[in-house]
């Protein structure tokens, strides 16, 4: 039990990474929301399918429900990205972990999951511990095709997730999902979709950082660890991801602390320990 909460917290720590890397890299206008998309796919891509290589394996190109996991995958890139720049950040954390929460909670009820109250409760208070901490100060503007945007990524990341429960070889399904994932990025370029900028040397690198290490290797460990796990816990959990971010723009980029951040923290961490940890009374017996 130790060792898979150990390896969860460090999924998280990657995915917070992710969000920390993305604003270094986009935030300035070093690279474009769409170029860091593509370049961390096939980041990824590359160092998953060197590694199922290196270890005497194929990448499981024809598996049986091979789109449904590269095809989420890529609906939470690209959406994410078209998002990230024309939404506010606080807003569009809310809306994405929100859609993430509804998806997998979701696909725990129509897999036979009943989450026992304390799981209910305790996801209703980190959210409410996550919507005080992101909500922004002042009047923001919603743009219809950026609020789309957002949702279906926290939708495709929900079904990706879920898609994960069934892996029976993490690197190698992760490899493949990348692998459909890069081309399927590189598509959205073309699309006058968003005004790009040119790509400079630090902001590809932060991409590649961020495909090959926190989103690569992290998503393969997700998906090893997610067939131990409800649907519902799965869900839950991600829900520290943008208080670990806000703590590592604290420490990476000097951003203020405050007591708001304190107490939202509090909330959000404590309604996933009591979802987690309370007594549950569920009639699905599988994972923890």
């Amino acid at each position: 039990m130790m060792r898979l909460a150990l390896l969860v917290a460090l999924v998280m720590v990657a995915f917070a990474a992710n969000s920390v890397l993305n604003r270094m890299a986009v935030g300035p206008g070093l690279i474009d929301a769409l170029d860091f998309a593509v370049i961390r796919a096939a980041a990824g891509a590359g160092i998953l399918a060197l590694l199922v290589m290196w270890r005497g394996g194929s990448l499981p190109l024809t598996t049986p429900g091979r789109h449904i996991g590269a095809a989420t995958l890529s609906i939470y890139l690209v959406g994410f990205s078209l998002a990230y720049t024309a939404i506010d950040a606080g807003v569009g954390a809310l809306l994405l972990f929100g859609a993430v929460q509804i998806t997998m909670f979701a696909g725990g009820l129509i897999g036979g999951e009943r989450p026992g109250p304390a799981r209910w409760i305790g996801a209703v208070v980190a959210f409410a511990g996550l919507a005080w901490l992101v909500w922004p100060t002042e009047t923001v503007a919603l743009p219809v095709a950026a609020t789309l945007s957002m949702l279906a990524a926290g939708i495709g990341w929900g079904m990706y997730s879920l898609a994960g429960r069934r892996a029976t070889d993490p690197l190698a399904d992760t490899a493949a999902n990348f692998a459909f994932a890069t081309p399927i990025c590189a598509l959205a370029l073309v699309l006058p979709l968003t005004q790009q900028s040119d790509v400079t040397l630090p902001g590809a690198g932060l991409a590649i950082i961020s495909g090959a290490i926190t989103s690569g290797l992290g998503y393969a460990l997700w998906y090893a660890v997610l067939p131990q796990l409800r649907a519902s816990a799965a869900g839950l959990v991600q829900l520290s991801v943008p208080v670990i971010a806000a703590l590592g723009g604290v420490v990476l980029l000097a951003e203020p602390v405050s007591w708001r951040f304190a107490g939202a923290a509090a909330l959000v961490i404590g309604g996933i320990a009591f979802g987690l940890l309370a007594p549950q009374r569920t009639k699905s017996s599988s994972g923890s």
